[in-house]
């Protein structure tokens, strides 16, 4: 009789001590709980230890931290029938632990299936100019469909955030000659207008020129000694400066004609002294 009740004590302190295992609940500082009994909701528990009626209770904790949750890529086709492959990345966390468990049975398929039809449907509506250049917009567009949907379900989206986009190799080529004929366009412009201004300078110092002509000589003499440092043995005269030193040779001819022209003073003077 001892023993049979030595292991009935036995017994029944191992039950008490599972029972009270069985009824210890942790909630992390991440997560909320919520506490269900007989299949209703009592309540949402906070972070901390929390004691529940085993077999009767159920504590499902949720987490409340953002997940990151990758869009898988779509193949899509584009306002301007250009077909794409687009992938993106969406960040939502739990905001109502009870809607997130009683309005919805998975959240996290849910929130991938809906995401991913809502990109196809936002993506199609906007040219593939619009999808390169505009994607800020396009996000926030995916976001606040998204949101719309997902307010029900206890969830928040944060962030939606085109990821990656593949074009056609048809189309990247076709991009890098539009590229290219645009850079080419800019340089030619840029040429036209460096052309443009280096005339119209050049227009300004022909009239300077124009209205001081030694001004022309001593821009000759300057190339010349620029011609001079380099130690050349062939030196080019420009035909302004032949044009100055053949009137130069001109000017003295006729002064030395004219010198021993008749009746010119010096002439005079000599044969008077000759007939003496």
């Amino acid at each position: 009789m001892n023993q049979m009740a030595a292991l009935l004590t036995v017994s029944g302190v191992i039950v008490a001590v599972l029972l009270a295992l069985a009824s210890i609940r942790v909630v992390q500082q991440y997560q909320r709980g919520v506490h269900f009994r007989l299949g209703r909701v009592i309540g949402v528990r906070e972070p901390g230890l929390r004691i529940i009626i085993p077999v009767i209770d159920r504590l499902w904790r949720i987490s409340m931290r953002i997940v990151t949750m990758p869009i898988q890529s779509q193949g899509i086709i584009t306002r301007d029938n250009v077909s794409v492959d687009i992938a993106a990345v969406a960040y939502f966390r739990v905001v109502d632990a009870r809607k997130a468990v009683v309005v919805i049975e998975n959240v996290n398929a849910a929130i991938d299936q809906i995401a991913q039809t809502t990109l196809r449907n936002v993506v199609g509506q906007h040219s593939l100019d619009e999808v390169l250049a505009q994607t800020e917009k396009i996000n926030g567009s995916i976001r606040q469909i998204l949101d719309a949907t997902t307010v029900e379900w206890g969830v928040e989206v944060t962030l939606v955030e085109l990821k990656d986009i593949q074009l056609p190799d048809s189309m990247k080529r076709a991009m890098a000659r539009e590229a290219e004929a645009e850079r080419e366009k800019r340089a030619k412009i840029i040429a036209a207008e460096g052309e443009a201004r280096a005339a119209a300078a050049l227009g300004d110092a022909s009239d300077t020129m124009m209205r001081h002509p030694l001004a022309l000589q001593l821009r000759n003499l300057q190339t010349l000694i620029e011609l001079g440092v380099e130690k050349n043995t062939t030196i080019v005269f420009p035909a302004p400066l032949m044009t100055a030193i053949g009137e130069l040779t001109a000017f003295l001819a006729r002064e030395t004609d004219a010198s021993r022209a008749p009746g010119h003073p010096e002439e005079t003077l000599a044969r008077a002294a000759a007939l003496r």
